[in-house]
């Protein structure tokens, strides 16, 4: 299979200045130099994104993912070298990149269009199916700095997909869009790979990577670390990130002021003992132990369930069901009783959370605190999914 875009030993470096010259005595004192400190984006890059897939970045904050996609942008040179690529390219990488936010929407999507490469006579041609997907017809008239953000991801978004390119970049700004907005994102990134359209993806979106990439690469540090079918890459990625959180403790990351400390979270099964195994269906208790360095007026305890591929699962709080208290002082417990647990077997990650009343104000959170297996019972549906509905099959001859 051809490569659509082909990497090979890129690197690139940044200058992290320490102090500027702000005055001229700034300037004659340090001889016109300013201090700083290399820093290596990317290191030594290579590798080949095939024609007609969905090829996914991933890694942590600050691993080169944006950068490796601004070089084959060509908005980025890289200081050693070469990326190379066959066809004709369309980038979604920064919030209303390539907007100006004195003209309207439909002067931007000339404006923008004609960069992109499409002429005035194209553009006339795809103007009501750029508008529609947006859904902005009501607002394409106006000056874009009186859009939303969400407003101008989907006039940017949709001027870059109806290029008709052959390679199209897209970057996380995605995720601001509304929910509507993604589902229709997710349906046109199936239609361009059926297209035969190569489609490049930086997300920390674990799930969506794993739904729309063929091929996955994991970036460490501005290295590159594996490349491989997605589910594969993912899988040991995530295995890298929670050993380290086992190496930690446990305890995975942590915020928040202080003032109430959720000092320990646990999983009690039906008799009350603690656990990191269940069953679906099983009775079972999240426990939080809490303790207060002063009086709290109202505060609201939550929890949050995740899949390993960081798929939420739940979002109970105290302040759903009125059960908040009206103060806390000292040490206590408070339990999320669950009767039935109606999630279906896999590996689970349970945070937990003490905020104010306005959910404001985070006083502790624990991340991805207490990790959990859930083994087939009753229900026993072992066929996919997250969560049981509990249902009845009738079949009626």
């Amino acid at each position: 299979m051809s490569a659509a875009v082909t990497v090979d030993a890129v690197s690139k470096r940044f200058r992290l200045y320490q102090e500027r010259n702000q005055s001229l005595k700034a300037t004659l004192m340090r001889r016109g130099r300013s201090r700083y400190e290399e820093h290596w984006a990317l290191r030594d890059v290579s590798l080949e994104i095939p024609s007609g897939k969905t090829f996914g970045f991933i890694g942590e904050n600050g691993s080169g993912k944006s950068t490796l996609l601004k070089c084959i942008a060509k908005i980025l040179r890289p200081d050693a070298g070469h990326i190379s690529v066959d066809g004709k390219v369309s980038a979604l990488l920064e919030l209303g990149a390539g907007f100006h936010p004195e003209l309207s929407g439909r002067e931007n999507v000339y404006l923008n269009g004609s960069i992109l490469g499409l002429g005035r006579k194209e553009l006339d041609r795809k103007f009501d199916e750029i508008v529609g997907f947006a859904g902005l017809e009501r607002f394409i008239d106006a000056p874009v700095k009186n859009y939303s953000s969400g407003m101008y991801v989907r006039l940017g978004f949709s001027v870059a997909i109806n290029v008709d390119p052959d390679v199209l970049l897209v970057d996380e700004v995605l995720a601001v869009g509304d929910e509507e907005f993604q589902r229709r994102c997710n349906e046109k990134f199936f239609q361009l790979k059926a297209n035969g359209t190569t489609v490049v993806i930086v997300s920390h979106d674990l799930g969506s990577v794993r739904s729309l990439c063929d091929v996955v690469g994991w970036l460490e540090k501005g290295a590159m670390r594996k490349v491989g079918p997605a589910d594969e890459v993912v899988d040991s990625y995530l295995d890298h990130v929670h050993m380290g959180r086992e190496d930690e403790g446990g305890r995975g990351s942590r915020w928040g002021s202080g003032e109430a400390r959720l000092e320990r979270i646990e999983l009690l099964d039906a008799s009350g003992e603690p656990t990191t195994r269940v069953r679906t269906g099983d009775a079972v208790t999240f426990r939080l132990h809490y303790t207060t360095s002063q009086p709290i007026e109202r505060p609201v305890f939550a929890m949050v369930l995740h899949t390993l591929e960081g798929v939420e699962v739940t979002r109970p709080n105290t302040r759903q069901l009125e059960s908040a208290p009206e103060k806390i002082d000292g040490a206590g417990v408070v339990d999320l009783v669950v009767e039935r647990l109606l999630i279906l077997p896999g590996t689970y990650d349970a945070s937990a959370a003490v905020t104010d009343y306005a959910a404001l104000h985070t006083y502790d959170h624990r991340h991805r605190a207490v990790r959990f297996d859930v083994d087939p019972g009753n229900p026993h549906e072992t066929d996919g999914g997250v969560v049981s509905l509990g249902g009845v099959w009738r079949i009626d001859p």
